[in-house]
């Protein structure tokens, strides 16, 4: 089978950015709902308003899905990818509220071959971004690719 994209297409150090998106009281109030995360600081106003943050945050899982979305709708890897196989060191950098709007850097940090030459193993590293260009969430993204082989 033909692919539009391998995993030899990318190599260590090469950068892509996403498209941005703003997070909308609607995208936090369909998680709380998707996932039964209705922790007050995400979904009660008068109490997020005593909290230091001072109003309600975006849940962090939610971050890591929207980077994970936007990264796949950019299509940078096309339909090289076979499977995902986790994500490490994830970390919550700074917080992000609702009407803040986000971005992904992906750098290709790892590749190294399996013993199926026809397969490859990849770590990206995502750092999710506000609109004032500040890191909010880091993780390397784990993936087998379709190589040449």
């Amino acid at each position: 089978m033909e692919h539009s994209k391998y995993g030899d297409d990318f190599n260590v150090g090469d950068i892509y950015t996403t498209a941005a998106i703003t997070v909308t009281e609607t995208h936090v109030v369909n998680w709380a709902g998707l996932t039964m995360d209705f922790y007050p600081l995400h979904m009660d106003k008068e109490y997020a308003a005593k909290t230091p943050f001072g109003e309600r945050l975006v849940h962090g899982p939610l971050i890591f899905a929207l980077a994970v979305g936007l990264v796949g709708s950019a299509g940078f890897a096309g339909d090289s990818a076979i499977a995902w196989l986790g994500a490490d060191d994830m970390r919550m950098l700074a917080p992000v509220k609702i009407g803040d709007t986000v971005t992904v850097k992906v750098e290709v940090i790892d590749k190294q071959p399996t013993s199926k030459p026809e397969r490859g193993i990849q770590v990206w590293r995502y750092t999710v971004k506000n609109q004032r260009d500040e890191d909010v969430m880091v993780f390397d993204y784990k993936m087998m690719f379709h190589m040449r082989g």
